[in-house]
């Protein structure tokens, strides 16, 4: 055990820094050797005393070292996870570097397609010699149709190996085959091999069909990306991963592994290249489009009234045709929404929508503008799920009410109040019962409620005020709150009775959870809102089940003491024994208890009695604060139930008991409980309800003293 204790500790501290003492040097010098050092040591020690103190001196070493090792682990972990942030960073840098430059590339070569093509109609003889000199220069308008058409005769070859393809690519006179070949695609989190696919660039769009295992050059339809939309990045190699680039199509991203480096250029290339001629043609296009026409000559006509009809129908049409979609910024509108999106710049994609609705508002709706409608819609679509899904439970909960400003605010502001509402609320209401799970149940329950209230009534507070500034504008929104707040109300009362009736506690104990409970409940009213009538409601069943347990709880012991009663005075002992229970009965609301204690420290009262009276004022104390005007008569009939049983013992007793004494005993008890202690019940109950209560003042007025059938020994009240 010490060779091995030994060998372990010096290659701990092989790895711990270095210390001053001669031990710890010893130890993690190159040439230790441990059976000899304990072969050495034992030799030299004492006895089992000096083997002991070195032992834990040793033991401290390695306590030592392993402190350090953890902490230089940790210090390299916070290291670690600062550069993989930083790296991530530098990655989205890189990449919004990339797709600029890309995008500069794009400006510089149509600037200069466009200034050949403008140097060719001012000299024809120079665009022939330059032809004559570079044979990749444009065709001539024969060739290039003769061109096209073979491209579509291609195209239309190749997509019968497609199956299920047809209906997606309707045929259309500009639509080509740019490019096609086979590529592997990867998991873009794990770069575990998928599948093997066979794409198909054309003019516009990029198919991506899977091959069929059983049938050679077959494929099965299985993506179609509008080039609109598609980002291409590249991927740099990284052994054995290498040769593969990746698609970026919102919200989604696949990458797919050329054949070679060649391959993978030429598909870069021509992707980038496709794009911008895609870009441009359409940019031509809305420019054609844009250019107002001559309005037709109408036929000319006999009638003179249609001469004013035709001038407003002319007006319409030549409104129709002078929308201006050429602006740059309209251009560039789809792209820059796109890279909005990208990066999470909320504000400045829908600011870009308010632009273009501002500039279309009073513009008649054109074909163009419908296509460009359109494309715009298709980016709305996109930007309302990224906003819903910042909004989702599922994201972080962190931050409060205040987190989910952001994501609320552009949805409302892109017309979707409601959605934008109903996602608040549900992730508030997960961020609340979220909290609540976390809350730790401590041992005793009064502490774990002040916590939970807390929790609770602080989240709704925080809610209702973020709700208020969120959705100040639509006041439709209000009632879906109040309803959350029930249903929030609702949760909070679950975890409440769990804890406070569910595991039986006190009455005592439950009446102060529930003070706890109403004086947060107030706190609402700072707002406008008041929930205590919901939590009375949500309440109620559990207070009546407490009352009605806690009263047979009562009456089970006071029959019990009833069983047992003797009906002699009671012996307190001692004064301080007195005085205590003077005190006790004055808090009762007892005040003339006096005349009912006799001389040393005898009370000329049953014990049974007493303790009755004592017990039932502290049930009275704890149900008032409990009280609310649903337990009214619960609260009522528990009380009436809880005296009935003294009032009848004492009344049979009465009837039953021959001694002369004991049955003047038996009176004064009867008395103490009629005069004194029914009218402090109803007094305080008057008090604490505001109104009295006519079943016990027919209590008190029924008694049977003076009415006594001696010949009965059973009573009726």
């Amino acid at each position: 055990g010490g060779v091995a204790g030994g060998a372990a500790v010096a290659m701990a501290l092989s790895l711990g820094e270095g210390g001053g003492s001669r031990l710890r040097r010893q130890l993690e010098s190159g040439g230790f050797a441990a059976g000899e050092y304990v072969k050495q040591l034992s030799q030299q020690s004492d006895g089992d005393r000096d083997l002991q103190e070195h032992r834990q001196r040793i033991q401290a070493l390695s306590e030592e070292t392993a402190q350090s090792l953890k902490r230089n682990v940790y210090q390299n972990y916070r290291q670690f996870i600062e550069t993989a942030r930083e790296i991530s960073y530098l990655e989205s840098e890189m990449y919004q570097l990339s797709h600029i430059l890309t995008e500069q590339k794009g400006i510089m070569e149509a600037v200069t397609q466009a200034l050949l093509l403008q140097a060719d109609r001012d000299d024809p003889a120079l665009g022939a010699r330059r032809a004559a000199a570079d044979p990749f220069l444009p065709l001539s308008a024969k060739e290039a149709t003769a061109s096209e058409e073979g491209r579509q005769r291609t195209l239309t070859t190749l997509l019968e190996k497609v199956e299920g393809c047809r209906d997606l690519l309707p045929e259309s006179p500009g639509k080509y085959l740019v490019y096609n070949g086979d590529l592997v695609e990867y998991d873009a989190d794990h770069m575990a091999q998928i599948q093997r696919v066979h794409a198909f660039l054309m003019n516009d769009c990029l198919l991506v069909a899977t091959a069929l295992p059983n049938r050679r050059g077959a494929y099965r339809y299985d993506a179609l990306y509008p080039l609109d939309g598609l980002a291409v990045v590249n991927v740099k190699d990284n052994p054995p991963m290498k040769d593969m680039f990746k698609l970026l199509m919102f919200p989604e991203s696949r990458i797919f592994q050329a054949e070679n480096a060649k391959i993978k250029k030429e598909w870069l290339e021509v992707l980038e290249e496709t794009k911008r001629n895609r870009a441009l043609s359409e940019k031509r296009r809305l420019e054609q489009e844009a250019l107002p026409r001559p309005a037709p000559t109408p036929p000319e006509s006999t009638n003179p009234f249609e001469e004013d009809e035709d001038e407003e129908e002319e007006e319409p049409s030549t409104e129709e045709e002078v929308v201006d979609l050429s602006l740059e910024w309209i251009q560039e509108l789809p792209e820059d929404l796109d890279v909005c999106i990208a990066q999470r710049d909320f504000e400045g994609a829908v600011d870009l929508l308010d632009k273009l609705n501002e500039y279309l508002a009073d513009k008649p709706v054109s074909q163009p503008v419908k296509e460009l409608r359109a494309k715009v819609d298709e980016r709305v679509r996109q930007l309302t799920d990224v906003l819903v899904f910042e909004l989702s439970p599922d994201r972080s909960l962190r931050g409060g009410p205040r987190a989910t400003r952001r994501a609320v605010s552009q949805l409302i502001r892109l017309g979707q109040s409601t959605k934008a509402c109903e996602l608040f609320l549900k992730n508030r209401a997960a961020a609340v019962q979220t909290a609540i799970r976390q809350l730790r149940i401590e041992g005793a329950t009064l502490l774990y409620i002040h916590k939970l209230c807390h929790v609770f009534f602080t989240s709704l507070l925080e809610t209702a005020r973020e709700f208020e500034t969120d959705f100040a504008g639509n006041n439709g929104c209000y009632s879906a709150f109040v309803v959350w707040a029930r249903s929030s109300m609702r949760m909070f009362v679950d975890a409440f009775s769990k804890q406070v009736f569910d595991s039986k506690e006190s009455l005592s104990t439950a009446a102060e959870c529930v003070k706890v409970a109403k004086e947060h409940c107030k706190q609402l009213s700072e707002i406008g809102l008041d929930l205590t009538f919901i939590i009375h409601a949500l309440l109620v069943k559990d207070i009546k089940g407490a009352l009605q347990s806690y009263k047979d709880i009562i009456i089970e012991a006071t029959k019990h003491r009833n069983s047992e009663e003797m009906w002699r005075r009671m012996n307190l002992m001692t004064p301080e024994a007195l005085g205590k229970l003077r005190e006790e009965m004055r808090s009762c609301g007892v005040g003339n208890f006096d005349q009912y204690t006799g001389d040393d420290c005898w009370v000329n009262l049953s014990y049974t009695v007493v303790a009755f009276t004592k017990q039932t004022m502290a049930f009275l104390e704890e149900a008032l604060k409990l009280y609310f005007p649903e337990l009214h008569m619960v609260l009522l009939e528990s009380l009436v139930e809880i005296i009935l049983v003294a009032v009848q013992h004492v009344d049979y007793s009465l009837r039953c008991e021959q001694d002369p004494e004991k049955k003047a005993f038996i009176r004064q008890n009867a008395s103490f409980l009629y005069e004194t202690v029914l009218p402090v019940v109803e007094k305080r109950f008057e008090e604490g309800v505001g109104k009295p209560a006519k079943q016990l003042q027919d209590l008190r007025n029924a008694s049977r003293l003076m009415r006594v059938n001696p010949e009965s020994t059973t009573s009726v009240v």
